[in-house]
């Protein structure tokens, strides 16, 4: 049993990084919440930690924590952003000084970290877990790490790393499975990630507010206090620049609140820097992608867009509530053009097909995009990439 052990040592020494995670599943249906926290005590001393700014939340954490990475970059700081996940290329998670790692830098930080670890974790450690590890060897040298939560707060593999700050981003309903059925179950679990002190960007949910109330040994402030009419008219004018949907003025602001927290003057060039993908982007003149797949995503698009004005390129996971989605979505839907994925989480089309017809939207299978009408591509991660795939190979246009 020995030698057998000491054989598949060897083997996984020897894979690169892409073969390695190949052996991990993306998703579980139960999680170890106790397998990361033991993990990295088995490698702490190996490991320097830099100043961590933490971000939970259920959205906005991608480009809040880009503007915040890109101010602080613009500062001449070495800045690391670990977000997630990733549209196309593994690399989008890992964004380093500026720019997503090289695949050296990856390679070089997989070997080192399958010396640290040992056989046990190796096997069982999450894909996110392992990448977790991966980013933060990667951010080494770094003066500051804005370190983006991939589910939760409290048990995320993120939350091992000892933060300067935290930064709360809007909470809202997503993964009820693993973190309630509830608002309040789960802002509670987001919240216990805080250490010490947390800014709070604005919260839809007035129960968000009763579980800040609730924790007394924490300090809570509201992104609000650090602004001023400069600041505010700042953020606005960057905002219609840059062409950014309204929802990302928000963003923009907590970022601004951030770098005066951490005791850094507020200048324009610090935030005029591009975004994250996949953020209400307009990738073509008349077609927009936006990652989002909830209700505050949805809600927040709505705003973007004339009533009818507007076909949906659309699927969803089994575990959205696809139904309330299309709801909130409907008075801006011209069309919904349902875009085939292939992937075991995506819903069943014939409950999709139900989801469009009880909003009574007008629906068809996706093909092409025509030149005189409008375009949205929504839902997920998995559309995104799909769709860009598509796109790259000329299959989408008429």
């Amino acid at each position: 049993m020995q030698d057998f052990i000491k054989q598949k040592r060897a083997v996984e020494i020897k894979l690169s990084l892409v073969e390695f995670l190949k052996s991990k599943p993306l998703y579980y249906n139960e999680i170890d919440y106790t397998r990361m926290p033991r993990a990295y005590a088995s490698i702490k001393k190996f490991i320097k930690i830099p100043k961590v700014i933490h971000l939970v939340g259920t959205n906005g954490k991608g480009t809040t924590g880009r503007y915040i990475a890109n101010a602080l970059y613009s500062l001449d700081k070495k800045v690391g952003h670990y977000t997630s996940p990733h549209i196309q290329d593994f690399n989008e998670r890992i964004w380093l000084d500026g720019k997503n790692v090289k695949d050296n830098i990856l390679e070089l930080a997989h070997k080192k970290l399958l010396k640290l670890l040992d056989d046990d974790f190796l096997r069982t450690l999450s894909y996110f877990e392992y990448t977790t590890f991966l980013a933060m060897i990667i951010y080494e040298n770094c003066d500051y790490v804005v370190l983006e939560a991939g589910l939760g707060g409290e048990f995320d593999a993120t939350n091992v790393f000892a933060k300067v700050l935290s930064v709360i981003t809007p909470i809202g309903l997503d993964h009820e499975d693993f973190l309630g059925n509830s608002i309040e179950k789960i802002a509670l679990t987001k919240l216990k990630s805080v250490t010490s002190k947390a800014i709070i960007a604005n919260q839809k949910y007035e129960d968000v507010q009763k579980v800040i109330d609730s924790i007394k040994d924490k300090e809570f402030v509201s992104y609000k206090k650090y602004l001023d009419a400069d600041i505010i008219n700042m953020a606005k004018e960057i905002r219609e620049e840059n062409r950014l949907p309204l929802y990302l003025q928000d963003n923009l602001l907590v970022a601004m609140s951030v770098l005066k927290e951490l005791g850094y003057e507020i200048k324009k060039y610090m935030f005029n820097q591009p975004t994250l993908e996949g953020r209400m982007e307009l990738i073509h003149d008349n077609i927009w992608l936006d990652l989002g797949h909830n209700y505050l995503a949805a809600e927040a698009i709505k705003a973007n867009f004339e009533a009818k004005s507007i076909n949906l390129v659309y699927n969803s996971y089994k575990d959205k509530d696809y139904l309330s989605i299309l709801k909130i979505l409907a008075p801006i839907i011209k069309r919904v053009e349902i875009i085939d994925i292939d992937d075991s989480r995506i819903a069943l089309k014939n409950d999709i097909i139900k989801a469009i017809q009880d909003n009574n939207l007008k629906y068809k299978d996706f093909t092409t995009i025509k030149k005189d009408e409008k375009y949205l591509v929504f839902g997920s991660f998995s559309v995104a990439a799909k769709f860009k795939n598509m796109m790259k190979e000329g299959d989408c246009f008429e």
